[in-house]
Parts: C-alpha cells; structure tokens; sequence
C-alpha cells in the first residue's frame, strides 16, 4: 500500500517555499494575457515586412529569455535549465533586434531547426513539471505539435517560410499564453492547498 503524506507531515520549508511560490500565481497571469495580447497583433498582420518580421521575433525571444530568468529565480529544482534556456532567448532577442532583415532570413532558413529548439524546450518543461502540474500533458501535446510542425516547415520555400514564421510566432504566443494562465491557476490552486 502506497504511504500517504498529511498536510501536518509537509515540512515548514517546504510548506513556506509553496506559499511564496503561490502568491507570485497573478504575475504568471498577467504574461499570460501579455503573450494573448501579442498572439493577437501578430495573427492581424496579413502583410509583414522582412525587418518588421524580425523585430516581432526579437522582442518574443526577449520577453520570453526575461520570463526563463523569472522562472528560474521561483524554482528549485531544474534552476540551470532556465538559466541557460533565457541566456540564450535574451541573447537571440538582442540579435534579432539589431539585425531584423537578417534574423528573418536566418529563421526563414533554419525555422525547421527553431521549432525543433521549442519542442524540446516545451517537452523537457512538461515532464519537468510533471509532480506538480496536473496539466503538464498540455504542455506535452504543444512540443509534439511543434516537432510535427518543425519537420513539416523545413521542406517549404523561402518566402512562404517567412509568412509561416509570422504565422507560428502568432501561434506561439498564443501557446505560451495558454501555458501562462494555466500555471497561474495552479499556483492559486497550490497556495488554497498550503493555507488550509
């Protein structure tokens, strides 16, 4: 028979650390909304230019790399992990941003490899968070779809991969939207459970 741990057995600071963690469940919202609100302007576009494409990718990669730093301050466990994937967000955020013509072309031409990039990202993050989110498949269904999408977009032409790429980063921040709100909620969920 499986041994069950009571609330009064959760050792104090591990009972704190939940409670920090669950007070910040607000933050994890409001970028969730954020990354709705960006998913929405970048669906609206029907044209693009090449610089605009990459500054929209830049400023994406930077507020996703400050959101891995964020994250990684919150957490215990897997705390390298978050280092080194905002590292390298801020880092190709700051190049897109002062070379938009050449990161689209650049994305356009590896937008296969990026994907691929994101679906182990997304994967890695679902099983890592597995124990304490009951909704960790969602994220794991998201790295699927994007290793099936990073395979499909390799075999396309340059110029419909640069409308793909403003397609995919509308779904992308919208996906991380979806990620955000859920991990809101469980935090909230997480911080009713520790109070009572």
């Amino acid at each position: 028979q499986e041994a069950t741990m009571s609330e009064t057995e959760i050792p104090e600071d591990v009972r704190e650390y939940a409670g920090a963690m669950s007070r910040l469940w607000w933050l994890s919202l409001v970028t969730g909304i954020l990354w709705f609100f960006i998913a929405i302007v970048i669906l609206q576009m029907d044209s693009a230019s090449v610089a605009t494409v990459g500054v929209i990718v830049g400023a994406m990669f930077l507020f996703t790399g400050i959101q891995q730093f964020v994250i990684s301050a919150a957490v215990e466990g897997w705390k390298w992990l978050w280092i080194v994937f905002g590292v390298l967000f801020v880092l190709a955020g700051l190049w897109a941003l002062f070379n938009p013509g050449a990161t689209t072309a650049a994305l356009a031409d590896s937008l296969g490899f990026l994907f691929l990039l994101v679906a182990i990202f997304w994967v890695i993050e679902a099983f890592a968070t597995r124990g304490s989110n009951d909704l960790w498949w969602l994220g794991l269904i998201s790295g699927i779809i994007m290793f099936v999408l990073a395979f499909w977009v390799a075999g396309q032409f340059f110029f419909e991969r640069v409308y793909i790429l403003l397609v995919f980063a509308g779904i992308w921040a919208l996906l991380q939207g979806v990620t955000d709100v859920i991990r809101a909620f469980q935090l909230k969920k997480l911080g009713k459970l520790v109070a009572s």
